[in-house]
């Protein structure tokens, strides 16, 4: 990977691209949009013209650099290891900078940054939620009943909780070991999909792990950081590192059951701040990363869960299948600690590209290129009907929105479950004779 202080010279990355092409077949956009515009070297080549001055940074390029779903694929078999989607995000920041920022994104990252009015806001969205959606338990989400700004008819949007995990539980949690980590739990597992978090105290209560929730963990800063908003970005990060700094020696790690705020946390902050020519920060969040985990590799490689697994029954009936989020594999390497607990007491088919991006690429994504993301997710859900499988598991909660909208748009008869919530489920099955 090139080194942070490379990211911002753009026509430096530009020039050392040596036109392979080997980006092009793995490229989300490029798959459902092949335009050599937007593929990861024409996206390098137009961000090169336009810091030579060659190229006018406009509504239309807004528009180019926007179709990058960030899946960080082509930075995996380029070459010379150039970060393509490193400079877009620069570049974003730019856009941002030049255009603004739309008043739903604006609001959006608002609430990311007070949690109490971002709890408020959720406690209203549940009171209410039967006024406009319809739910579909199965899946754990809601239907818009009538027509929404920038949210297409029919679609399937993540249900709300009643009450978030972090106000669910206290902040410690004894279950009488002699070990304790603290639990962030991302923003869509806190308020959407919490059964990952009560999942993942059961396991710990299991492990006889203590756990420490920490109430005033603010949101990882993905969303902003995709889009371009560097205020959000640097709020909420500097927030964090500081909170993290006051507890971090008193526990053992930080585990994280998304792998976005994991890739956020562990590497995007740190080179965030580089970038932004602040090393001080850089260097803080750097420390920090030496305890910061995703769930499942923590799980795997620091405890005897895989042993314990290997004591329940397995329920061959249970057929899954995996899918790799881009910032579990590609950006942290994390994809066989999943699977050894997982294969421990479930079958697991796998699809026939469990790398290929669902489709999910952030808010802007979500929103105003949604067409974009409904074309991404159509092959995904495919695969995933093509394995026979009932359950299809990510440790992404944005991976489950997208993949969820997509099964659900296709009808594929398969619901997405973390594997932490496979996990709890499986330990509380038989011990085998």
């Amino acid at each position: 990977m090139k080194e942070p202080e490379d990211i911002f010279n753009f026509s430096k990355t530009s020039d050392e691209c040596i036109k392979c092409g080997k980006c092009i077949p793995v490229c989300t956009i490029h798959q459902i949009n092949p335009d050599e515009v937007t593929s990861p070297r024409g996206f390098i080549d137009l961000l090169g013209a336009y810091q030579r001055g060659q190229l006018e940074l406009d509504k239309n390029a807004k528009d180019i650099f926007e179709t990058c779903f960030l899946c960080t694929a082509c930075t995996d078999v380029c070459p010379n290891s150039l970060p393509t989607d490193m400079v877009i995000e620069e570049v974003r920041a730019d856009i941002a900078e030049k255009f603004g920022i739309a008043w739903f994104k604006r609001l959006f990252f608002t609430l990311l940054r007070h949690r109490w009015l971002m709890d408020l806001m959720m406690k209203l969205g549940y009171t209410f939620r039967t006024c406009g959606f319809s739910e579909d338990t199965k899946r754990g989400g809601m239907i818009p009943r009538f027509k929404m700004p920038i949210i297409k008819s029919g679609r399937l949007l993540p249900s709300l909780s009643k009450t978030s995990f972090l106000n669910t539980y206290p902040e410690e949690t004894n279950s009488g070991g002699k070990r304790r980590v603290a639990i962030f739990i991302g923003c869509l597992a806190n308020y959407n999909y919490t059964t990952i978090g009560d999942s993942l105290m059961e396991i710990l209560d299991e492990l006889g792990i203590d756990a420490f929730i920490p109430k005033d963990q603010l949101c990882c800063s993905a969303p902003a950081y995709f889009t371009g908003d560097t205020y959000t970005v640097e709020t909420l990060s500097k927030k964090n590192i500081e909170y993290f700094e006051s507890f971090i020696d008193s526990v053992e790690a930080i585990i994280i059951p998304e792998a976005t705020c994991s890739a956020m946390i562990s590497h995007d902050w740190e080179v965030f701040f580089t970038n932004q020519g602040m090393q001080d920060w850089a260097y803080r969040a750097s420390e920090l990363n030496k305890k910061i985990f995703m769930a499942t590799e923590w799980l795997e490689q620091k405890t005897d869960l895989k042993e314990r697994l290997a004591k329940k029954d397995k329920n061959l009936s249970e057929t899954i299948t995996y899918h790799d989020a881009c910032h579990a594999k590609k950006v942290q390497n994390i994809y066989k600690e999943p699977r050894a607990l997982l294969s421990q007491n479930y079958t697991i088919t796998e699809m026939s590209d469990s790398d290929r991006c669902c489709g999910f690429g952030g808010v802007t994504m979500q929103t105003e290129k949604y067409h974009l993301a409904e074309a991404a997710g159509k092959p995904k859900a495919a695969m995933i009907a093509d394995t026979g499988a009932k359950i299809v598991s990510a440790e992404c909660s944005a991976c489950r929105m997208q993949i969820g909208n997509s099964l659900h748009q296709a009808d594929v008869d398969v619901v997405f479950k973390n594997p932490i919530e496979l996990i709890a489920e499986a330990l509380r099955g038989e011990d085998r004779v």
